[in-house]
């Protein structure tokens, strides 16, 4: 192997250090403003680090009490969680199959373009129809009627993401596993499922994280605590007419760990699924 010289090693260390830096320093400030007093915010000049460390409004927002705050933010993150991992199953669930179909059969990779080419569409043109859809089924302000939504986006994201995992793995594979006797759904669950792992975890983690993070629809098809989601929630904090923003900071902090908390457990498969199809025998 050949040897890196020690200047472009430093040089690789220091891009990874200012990647880091431009990466964690608006996280890093979120939590700072988290726990700030609110004088530390207002101050001129600025104060970079609190005189006094606050970390009451994590007790706020975690408080079950009854028509509190934190009740509203807990229930709201509870169908955050809900919606994002229905609709992140569902897309799963729809893209695996869609996703070898097209990879199997070239000459259906058409309709996989025409679905995607959907994504080009702002989302305020489908609004009309999609909130006319649901208020016809009742499902209005409703987990699953919100989960249902998010499908329509996710299904054709994941499908692509699949598609590629599975283009990596070579056909013979399978048609030797056939040969053998292997029925199709065999095959799949035995050979080609395993083999895609990596693709499915990273496609399952992109997609909660679209869910978990998706704005619009939510606004739109929620009114309530009955089905509204942390994004909602978190702007909710912000319509006042003061507002309290080491408050929101807190709230961006909270709902940052759930993705953050799954990445890291998913982090093996992650680095695995993105690499796939990067190198071919």
């Amino acid at each position: 192997m050949e040897r890196q010289s020690p200047l472009f090693s430093a040089f690789i260390h220091v891009c990874a250090l200012l990647l880091a830096a431009v990466i964690l320093a608006p996280i890093a400030w979120l939590f700072v403003m988290s726990i700030s007093p609110a004088a530390d915010l207002a101050a001129k000049p600025l104060h970079w680090w609190p005189q006094t460390m606050d970390f009451s409004r994590y007790a706020m927002l975690l408080s079950t009490a009854e028509n509190s705050a934190g009740a509203a933010f807990v229930a709201s993150l509870v169908n955050s969680i809900e919606v994002a991992g229905m609709a992140t199953i569902a897309g799963l669930a729809l893209a695996i199959p869609s996703a070898w179909a097209v990879s199997r059969t070239p000459s259906v990779s058409w309709s996989l373009y025409m679905v995607i080419a959907t994504y080009m569409l702002p989302p305020v043109a489908l609004a009309v129809p999609l909130y006319m859809g649901l208020a016809h089924l009742g499902m209005l302000n409703n987990v699953f009627g919100l989960a249902l939504v998010y499908l329509t986006i996710l299904a054709p994201f994941t499908t692509w993401l699949m598609k590629s995992g599975f283009d990596s793995i070579p056909r013979e594979i399978e048609a030797a596993a056939m040969m053998d006797g292997a029925g199709l759904f065999a095959t799949l669950r035995i050979i080609t499922l395993p083999l895609a792992a990596p693709v499915m975890a990273t496609s399952a983690l992109f997609a909660f994280l679209l869910a978990w993070d998706e704005f619009f629809y939510a606004l739109l098809f929620t009114s309530d605590q009955r089905a509204k989601t942390l994004t909602v929630a978190i702007a909710d904090l912000a319509g006042g007419r003061v507002s309290d923003y080491g408050l929101i900071a807190a709230a961006g902090v909270l709902a940052a760990l759930p993705p953050v908390v799954i990445g890291l457990f998913m982090q093996r498969a992650l680095i695995s699924g993105l690499t796939s199809g990067g190198v071919k025998g």
